[in-house]
């Protein structure tokens, strides 16, 4: 080549630079409402469980009657308050308020939430959100803490206001000293007056309830009317008429029962309000047959079944000689201990029992001693805890042992503590508000009762519960969740910088330049299995204001080293005489779904074809590449 020919020539330098690593996850797309609300109030937001421990419900109110819907997204994707565009948005369903309540109510359910993650949640619709909420998930398997809270009855004690401190202090207290506690579940009384707004908003003040799911139970100061159902939509709910007192579902009252599972705790909540059939309901015997018919379809998806109700059969105040309750340990407790129900949490006395394990309304071990630190329930053995109150409105004093007004096994004295009930193992009574948190074990369930107020956090009673598993020996194995693994590329080579050298002039129609990558080392060491793809782009070459477009490079993938499922990508020529070339991202090496562990090297052969009107120079462009797995 002549002087002058070399002056002719353009000396190339193509520098690969790594762009933004990103793991692509998708969360899908939902489409917006149908149509934009108008100008609406939106209050009483409150987050409730789903059907398992990949959804929530949430339940609102709203001024007017809109179509609305949840909106969703990680926390970490919410930025100064805006949502990403991937947020997912859940329709709202509901209906017109009773005219007491006024407005109109909203829930809706969120799916597909996936484990260990924040999210940022807001109801309403475009142009009239609400203000954002966040709660978080946690693992799917394993062990997790819930807490019960019994009755708050917000206004039993004529002081709206200071019902609330106390109910807001109690929810303070408790998820501080349990910040993964993964449900609140309800004792039941919510409000002292069914349909009283007011002290529905109370109950509703503390930021808590739209942060930890709340499992709402119907109490008896509840079912007088429709603000509960309105406030608190529950997944598998049935609302027939046999679950409710009157037995009509249309009334002005609430009702109904419904179940949901918690990773492994099948949770059963009955309306015990409705208890006899004089009145038009199902009773008692409705309520056993949808436990018995629950268990029967869904038991073997948990490992404990956990019912929740708000009339305590085996409590130590004033309700425990209530008729129904002389009805009731008669006929819960003997159907409780055939279907193998683990625990049973109640409410309404207002003072704090547990009970003696009792099978077939019974105590189940005559030898087991008050206040026992570890209990096992042998074969049809059933623990019954009574919570005390959690806003302090109210508290009932502890009657003595007889047994009037009752039938059954009656309400006798125990024999081995002639003050206390004989079905109950420790009954408490300090006018100190309370709740119980309970540890739920791969072997074992831990109950404990915590002071809110007073000596905050101290215990008042704790206790192991040890379940039965049958005659013989099982064999136990857990399986951890597998180590994530990593999946990462690296390029080779230390200056990162491709140099194709000196163009080939070729026949005077064009410039031709050759050369390879340095080779990329992808390590992929997920037990996912999942895919994964390499891809790379290229920007325009330039020299400082003289430039020509990437899509003049092509390339040949190939698989220098096999490993971790690796494929080479597709040939891609030079644009030269048409085509878009490395302008656009190619696939470099991709692996599918199921491919094996491993470390794999991809490689490419590069091909830059000039046109030859370029001007001389030195010319340098940006290999971009990008990681996507899922």
């Amino acid at each position: 080549m002549s002087h002058n020919d070399a002056c002719r020539a353009k000396r190339l330098a193509l520098p690969i630079a790594a762009g933004a690593l990103g793991l692509a996850v998708s969360i899908g797309g939902f489409a917006a409402p149908a149509q934009a609300a108008d100008a609406v109030t939106l209050t009483g937001v409150i987050l409730g469980v789903g059907a398992d421990e990949s959804q929530r419900m949430v339940t609102w109110y709203s001024s007017g009657d809109t179509t609305q819907a949840v909106q969703v997204a990680p926390a970490a994707q919410v930025v100064d308050g805006e949502f990403p565009a991937s947020a997912k948005s859940f329709s709202a369903v509901g209906g017109a308020n009773i005219a007491s309540s006024g407005g109109f109510n909203r829930n809706a359910t969120i799916t597909g939430l996936a484990e260990n993650t924040s999210y940022s949640y807001r109801v309403g619709a475009e142009g009239n959100w609400s203000k954002t909420y966040t709660f978080k998930t946690q693992d799917f398997e394993g062990d997790f803490d819930f807490l019960f809270l019994g009755d708050p009855q917000i206004g039993a004690s004529g002081n709206v206001a200071k019902d609330q401190a106390g109910w807001q202090d109690t929810l303070d207290v408790a998820t501080k000293d349990n910040p993964d506690a993964e449900i609140l579940v309800s004792g039941g009384d919510q409000v002292e007056t069914a349909n009283t707004e007011t002290q529905w908003d109370a109950f509703l003040a503390p930021d808590q309830l739209r942060q930890v799911p709340w499992a709402a139970t119907i109490g008896n100061h509840d079912v007088g009317g429709k603000a509960y159902e309105q406030h608190l939509a529950v997944p598998n709910g049935d609302r027939s008429g046999q679950y409710y007192a009157n037995g009509n579902p249309a009334s002005n009252t609430s009702g109904g029962d419904y179940w949901h599972i918690y990773k492994d705790v099948l949770f059963i909540n009955l309306n015990s309000n409705s208890y006899t059939t004089s009145s038009g309901g199902g009773g008692d015997e409705a309520h056993l047959k949808y436990v018995s018919d629950v268990i029967e379809k869904h038991g073997d998806a948990a490992k404990y079944t956990v019912l929740v109700y708000h009339h305590s059969i085996y409590s130590p105040a004033s309700h425990a000689k209530d008729s129904d309750n002389k009805v009731r340990r008669v006929d819960f407790p003997t159907t409780f201990s055939k279907l193998g129900v683990d625990l049973v949490l109640q409410g309404h006395d207002h003072a704090y029992t547990r009970s003696y394990l009792i099978k077939n309304g019974e105590k189940a071990d005559a030898d087991e001693k008050p206040g026992a630190a570890d209990v096992f329930a042998g074969p049809g053995g059933v623990l019954y805890v009574t919570a005390n109150s959690a806003s302090g409105s109210k508290y009932y004093g502890i009657t003595k042992p007889d047994n009037s007004g009752t039938s059954g096994a009656g309400n006798g004295a125990d024999p081995l503590n002639p003050d206390s009930y004989w079905y109950n193992s420790v009954q408490n009574q300090e006018n100190t508000r309370t709740y119980v948190k309970v540890k739920v074990k791969a072997d074992e369930l831990v109950v404990e009762n915590i002071r809110s107020e007073t000596n905050v956090g101290s215990s008042v009673d704790k206790v192991t519960v040890h379940p039965y598993n049958g005659e013989g020996q099982q064999i136990q194995v857990r399986v951890p969740k597998a180590a994530p693994g990593e999946f990462g590329w690296t390029i080779d080579g230390k200056n990162g910088l491709v140099d194709l050298g000196t163009a080939e002039e070729k026949d005077g129609e064009y410039y031709s330049a050759n050369g390879a990558i340095n080779p990329i080392t992808v390590k992929d060491s997920r037990s996912s299995q999942a895919p994964w793809s390499i891809s790379a782009s290229v920007g325009d070459f330039k020299d400082a204001d003289k430039k020509f477009s990437g899509s003049l490079l092509g390339w040949t993938p190939k698989v220098a080293e096999a490993g971790a499922g690796a494929k080479a990508g597709e040939k891609v020529e030079s644009g030269l005489n048409g085509g878009e070339g490395l302008s656009v991202s190619r696939t470099l090496g991709q692996a599918d779904q199921g491919h094996e562990k491993g470390e794999a090297k991809l490689a490419a052969d590069l091909d830059l074809k000039i046109p030859s009107e370029v001007a001389q120079g030195s010319y340098r462009a940006t290999l971009t590449i990008t990681a996507l797995s899922s």
